[in-house]
This record gives C-alpha cells, sequence and structure tokens, in this order.
C-alpha cells in the first residue's frame, strides 16, 4: 500500500508516521487486505488538531473518514477508529448480500466531474463567468461510473462518507442517484424514462456481456 502523511501548520515526525503506517496495516489485515493507496492529512484547526484519512480499497471503492481532537494523534486515532468502524460494516453487508470485491470485467465509463464558481446573490456582487453567461469552472476531473446494484451504490456511498453518488444501475444500465437524506435515510433517484429504450438499454447490455 502506497501512503503519503501531509501535514498542514503541523510537523509530521517519523514517530507520527510510523504509528500512522502501523495502524492502517493493523486495520487493513483485519477486514480488507487489497487496499492501494492512503492519504492522511493533519492540519490545524483553530484550537484543534483535524485528521482526515482516504483510504482506497478497490477500484472506485475509497473509504474516507475524518476527525478532530487536541492533538495529531489522538485525532489520527478517532479517525481510524472511524475507518475501521465503516470498513467492518462494509465486509459485513457484502457478506449478507453476497458481493465482492472483484474488479469489474465490463469496461469502466467515466464522466466529467467540475467545480463551478459561486454563483452570486446580490446584484451587486461580481459574478465569476464565462461571455456566455455559465458560472468559470475552477477545476475539472474525469471520475469513473461504476455499474452497480442500487445496494453497492448505497455502501459505496456510505464508505466514502460522501452526499451522493452517480452510478449506472446493473439491472437496466440508466444513470441512476443515491443520496443522503436530510431525516438521515438514504434516497434513490431512478428517472422513469420510456420502457422501449429500457428495454434496448439491457438487451445491448446482455450482448455485450455474452461476447
Amino acid at each position: 500500500m502506497q501512503l503519503t502523511v501531509t501535514g498542514k501548520q503541523v510537523d509530521i515526525g517519523d514517530t507520527l508516521r510510523e504509528h500512522v503506517d502501523a495502524s492502517l496495516k493493523s486495520i487493513l489485515t483485519k477486514y480488507f487486505k487489497t487496499a492501494i493507496e492512503a492519504h492522511v492529512v493533519v492540519a490545524k484547526e483553530a484550537h484543534l488538531t483535524r485528521a482526515e484519512i482516504s483510504l482506497r480499497i478497490g477500484r472506485g471503492i475509497v473509504v474516507n473518514a475524518s476527525a478532530a481532537a487536541l492533538d495529531a494523534y489522538a485525532a489520527f486515532d478517532a479517525a481510524a477508529e472511524r475507518v475501521a468502524k465503516q470498513l467492518r460494516r462494509y465486509k459485513r453487508r457484502l457478506r449478507d448480500h453476497h458481493a465482492n470485491l472483484r474488479e469489474p470485467t465490463e469496461p469502466v465509463e467515466s464522466a466529467r466531474d467540475a467545480v463551478l464558481a459561486p454563483i452570486a446573490e446580490e446584484a451587486g456582487e461580481a459574478l465569476a463567468e464565462d461571455p456566455a453567461g455559465a458560472p468559470a469552472v475552477i477545476a475539472e476531473i474525469s471520475t469513473e461510473l461504476p455499474r452497480l446494484t442500487v445496494g453497492e451504490a448505497a455502501m459505496r456511498m456510505d464508505l466514502a462518507d460522501a452526499p451522493l453518488l452517480l452510478f449506472r444501475n446493473r439491472a437496466h444500465g440508466e444513470l441512476n442517484l443515491v443520496y443522503r437524506r436530510a431525516d438521515g435515510n438514504i434516497g434513490w433517484v431512478d428517472p422513469v424514462l420510456d420502457p422501449a429504450r429500457r428495454e434496448h438499454r439491457r438487451a445491448t447490455s446482455f450482448a455485450v456481456g455474452d461476447g
């Protein structure tokens, strides 16, 4: 596993780096041994220190967790405990749903993921726009668009501690969205499409898979 530890207004010494490395290896040995890379950022946050962990355990499968405490060690340990809890819950769900972490056999699609400048709310505020009137693009990357069941999408969103996840529904091949609702439950958006189009998409997907 490739490990990167970064400090922001925090000195990352050899002792802390070794503690991070040993803790993550212990967690992964217990739950998943397929981790590809891990990024840990330790930063000052007012009178506290915040540790953020991002762990990639498979293609398109990311675990994110963060915590704040009075010192770097306590902050990292709290974040690492959240990672362990997420992996424990995910492993149990995989077992319950007979899922697995194998690499996808079908081609993985990608989609544009862009960050846009905020839109001004008041008439006197300056707008960051292009000549066509669209908000300016601050950053743009390509992100994978996985083909999942709804249950798998909900699990991946939970692992990444993300507010939403866009994916292709494995059952019919169309774009779907799962998201966190304000009441704590998970919402699922499955657009109502022309049945003939959906059946054609399913038939095409099966034909490609059989080939």
